[in-house]
């Protein structure tokens, strides 16, 4: 359900009630005025006001349904304050701050809420001055009414009247801020949720490049071989179940073993040979629990298929070192290389599935190529026992060039 945004009279909680249920709207607020007057239904005006989203309607009330809901709202507030005052025996004069209390608490709220409700035709200017306006008269009945209440029943002279002053305070300071603690929340939890769409998006994103539309490439390129294309198809069918339904990019074994069934991997596919050379691992329960080492596989992966597919040599050298603090891998190839600023922006394998994948999880990319020189990718991402990710082994880029 979700509230009346721009056809609101006071929140837009009995239209909205209307039109979760499908009935007329003036019959809610008939059954919320009859509630009030049992001394129920303001309570639960207020309740659902702040626990119910506004809606995306924009169509204002005609003047004769709010002046309608005006008086409804008004009738059950002041039939709920006279029978509470006649049930308790209680002063009319501390029931009338009261009601002082509510009515500005109300105003602050609807402005408060209403920031998407400024009316069209009004210029901004003005706009925001009344809605300042119509806060500063709520906060003014707020403090008023707590002050006619405070004063009037409270000896100034004694020690309880210090707490009831922090008491009133504290209240009025909720009545006023409840809304704006709401939004905060829920901007929070909706700023929260986009966010982690977003990641699941790349991801995604970047599992399907590397799977699925590198095998339809390779299928276009092969089409004239009916055996290829069947096989290459029925890898990707079963590459792409396990991901679906729990599979895992990194064998559970070793990170070495994983590089050298990745390598294996991109020669079956590519018909290129690929050199793998391990110093160090990492294995057991530290490869299993942390997606960084799958991250750091799937970037060495992508990188050995763009050197298969475009460096036009026969074999690549992928080189993996792993100490205390880091995790490295080099992907290195003699072949044609290219411009890594000349890339298409359209051509998101290097931005998306090496380095967007690698430095979600602290990790650095560095990509060395220049034409007719070959290309070198350097992969490294931190250990969740080390420090800040270091640069290239220099054993490592030595060996390499």
């Amino acid at each position: 359900m979700h509230r009346r945004n721009g056809g609101a009279v006071i929140g837009g909680v009995c239209g909205g009630i209307a039109d979760q249920l499908g009935v007329d709207v003036v019959k809610v607020r008939i059954a919320f005025t009859v509630l009030a007057l049992m001394g129920a239904g303001v309570v639960m005006y207020a309740l659902l006001w702040f626990m119910v989203r506004p809606g995306t309607d924009t169509e204002r009330p005609d003047p004769a349904e709010r002046r309608q809901g005006l008086a409804l709202a008004v009738l059950g507030v002041v039939g709920a304050a006279t029978l509470a005052t006649v049930a308790s025996n209680s002063n009319v004069g501390f029931v009338v701050p009261i009601i002082v209390v509510g009515v500005g608490a109300a105003l602050v709220w609807r402005e408060a809420d209403s920031a998407t409700r400024t009316p069209a035709h009004a210029p901004p200017g003005s706009a925001r001055l009344i809605t300042w306006l119509r806060a500063l008269g709520g906060v003014t009945l707020v403090v008023v009414g707590l002050a006619v209440v405070f004063l009037g029943r409270v000896d100034v002279a004694a020690l309880p009247t210090a707490l009831a002053a922090v008491v009133l305070t504290l209240v009025g300071v909720a009545l006023l801020t409840v809304p704006i603690w709401v939004r905060m929340w829920r901007d929070l939890g909706a700023e929260r949720a986009a966010r982690v769409r977003t990641i699941e998006r790349e991801e995604i994103a970047s599992h399907l490049h590397d799977s699925v539309l590198q095998t339809l490439a390779l299928i276009q390129k092969q089409s004239s071989d009916g055996a290829a294309v069947k096989r290459l198809a029925r890898s990707q069918e079963r590459e792409l179940r396990e991901w679906l339904f729990g599979g895992t990019d990194a064998p559970a074994e070793s990170l070495a073993a994983a590089l050298k069934a990745a390598a294996a991997e991109v020669e079956d596919v590519h018909g290129t040979a690929v050199n793998v050379i391990t110093v160090g691992d990492v294995e057991g329960a530290e490869l299993g629990v942390d997606d960084r080492f799958t991250a750091l596989l799937g970037a060495a992966k992508e990188a050995m298929v763009n050197a298969a597919k475009h460096s036009g040599c026969e074999s690549i050298d992928a080189y993996a070192e792993v100490d205390g603090e880091s995790a490295s891998v080099f992907v290195r190839d003699r072949g044609v290389g290219f411009d890594p600023d000349a890339v298409p922006s359209d051509r998101q394998g290097l931005a998306k599935s090496i380095r967007a994948r690698v430095e979600r999880r602290d990790g650095t990319v560095v990509v060395r190529s220049h034409p007719g020189r070959g290309t070198e990718v350097r992969l490294s991402v931190p250990r969740p026992e080390g420090g800040a990710p270091h640069g290239a082994p220099e054993s490592i880029a030595e060996e390499s060039a």
